[in-house]
């Protein structure tokens, strides 16, 4: 009996965050409009004030609404079918948007880490007065997008919350700050919480890149193992193996696995169906949306060199 192939295109998705976008897209739309808006007038007010805490959250506003929206225009292109080009789909476009922020946002702060480390040997006493009255709207801005996506029943929209109440923690800090300001000459404190600012946007945009580069360069899935593939199919009855096992995301949500299973040299082509459908049933419990199994007989050797 020949190889028999399955290639899995009837996908049972367990959506990850970026399948969820479109029953969120109002509430991302506002928080993505609202944070833009309030990014310009923080760049105004970081030079009125003279505050480079200010213009570092500037920063860090600009690059989240650079990534909500870049994130929504290429999730909408990820969302087209295959094609000649593309034989598994757009999927990855969506980790275009990933690159293009990071880099963004690493030229960013590393400008406004020298721009504070330079105010540390000339500090510049800022306008206290208004860092918190900007500081006051940032918890406000950032607070209101945080509730209005917490509401929202997708799991992205739930992630993006969580984004949004660390800035609302940042706008706490720098109103802190401000406040101390008002009443002690600290001008180095300024920079302190600038440095502050841009070390935590630097470490998340290494999380960030570290997460993409492993995707690209198609290590396995985090929510899944060689292992754990392998013994959940060798536990059916009838499968006397597993090779050549292949595991890995197209964006970090959509994930393929591929696999070699071997069965007992008397398996039917009828049980091989069922032994099939049973083991691409398991591998979707291990987060698999697109399986591709080939079945072999026990005694007939791997066409592969690498099996």
């Amino acid at each position: 009996m020949a190889h028999s192939h399955d290639h899995d295109h009837n996908h049972h998705h367990h959506h990850g965050p970026g399948h969820h976008h479109h029953h969120g897209t109002g509430n991302i739309a506002f928080a993505f409009w609202l944070n833009t808006a309030f990014a310009l007038l923080e760049i105004a007010g970081g030079l009125y004030t003279n505050s480079v805490a200010i213009l570092s959250d500037a920063l860090h506003d600009l690059g989240d609404s650079l990534s909500l929206g870049t994130a929504w225009y290429f999730q909408r292109k990820s969302h087209q079918s295959r094609d000649e080009t593309f034989t598994y789909g757009y999927k990855r476009f969506s980790l275009l948007g990933a690159l293009v922020n990071s880099v963004v946002l690493t030229v960013g702060s590393v400008l406004i880490l020298i721009e504070s480390v330079k105010r540390f040997y000339t500090p510049e006493q800022p306008d206290a007065k208004g860092m918190m009255i900007f500081a006051i709207f940032g918890v406000l801005a950032n607070g209101a997008a945080m509730l209005r996506l917490k509401k929202g029943s997708s799991i992205n929209e739930r992630v993006v919350s969580l984004h949004f109440l660390e800035d609302v923690l940042g706008w706490v800090a720098v109103l802190i700050g401000s406040v101390v300001m008002m009443f002690v000459y600290i001008p180095v404190l300024d920079s302190l919480l600038s440095l502050g600012i841009a070390g935590l946007i630097l470490f998340n945009v290494f999380r960030n890149m570290k997460y993409a580069f492993r995707i690209i360069l198609q290590g396995i899935p985090d929510n899944t193992s060689e292992s754990s593939i392998r013994d959940a199919v060798l536990k059916l009855d009838g499968v006397k193996g597993v090779h050549d096992i292949h595991a890995w995301s197209m964006d970090g949500e959509y994930n393929i696995f591929t696999l070699h299973v071997v069965v007992t040299n008397q398996t039917t082509t009828q049980q091989m169906e069922v032994i099939k459908n049973e083991v691409r049933h398991r591998l979707q419990h291990l987060h698999a949306q697109h399986i591709t199994i080939e079945m072999e007989l026990e005694d007939q050797p791997c066409a592969l060199q690498d099996c």
